[in-house]
């Protein structure tokens, strides 16, 4: 893995500065906490919730408490697919940003390429570098937002509007 990335700033390209893979990892978490909040906010202000969006945003969340368990070689603390309401799924998504959060403060860059085995939900044994495990839960995480956005559009919705630039664009990546 490379060991740090350019990043152009907020600035649109005036300034520039290096930034390591721990810190675009931040950058990432940060990116999805934001996400998964305008979802929730999106579910919430449309009226009443669709079954198969807050399937999806439980499923969010319990995905990316499962990976941080098994990253933390802790036992596993949430089904799959769990089933929460609007509000189980807003308080879930905090403390599993905030678990992130701690994380990726407390964690070394040395720690991105280290092995983390597991089982996945069939049962296989599996291993798999902290780094790809932090890529596979963002890119996860914004596979399934997709789907509520196509979702809440076939019911008339209007859903978040959660393009990563738009983000960086309006300040809201740390």
């Amino acid at each position: 893995m490379k060991e740090s990335l350019q990043h152009y700033t907020n600035d649109f390209g005036r300034g520039q500065r290096e930034l390591s893979l721990l810190d675009y990892f931040r950058r990432q978490f940060s990116y999805d906490e934001w996400a998964n909040r305008e979802v929730l906010l999106a579910i919430r202000s449309s009226g009443p919730a669709q079954p198969r969006s807050l399937q999806l945003m439980a499923h969010i969340i319990a995905a990316e408490c499962l990976w941080l368990d098994r990253i933390e070689q802790k036992p596993q603390s949430l089904p799959v697919w769990p089933e929460f309401d609007l509000e189980r799924c807003e308080r879930q998504a905090a403390e599993q940003a905030s678990r992130w959060r701690e994380y990726l403060s407390s964690v070394a860059e040395s720690e991105l390429g280290r092995g983390v085995s597991y089982k996945n939900s069939k049962g296989e044994p599996w291993s798999s570098a902290v780094g790809d495990i932090l890529t596979h839960v963002t890119t996860h995480s914004a596979y399934h937002r997709g789907q509520i956005a196509s979702h809440m559009r076939e019911k008339g919705q209007t859903p978040a509007y959660t393009d990563y630039i738009h983000a960086v664009r309006q300040g809201r990546v740390k």
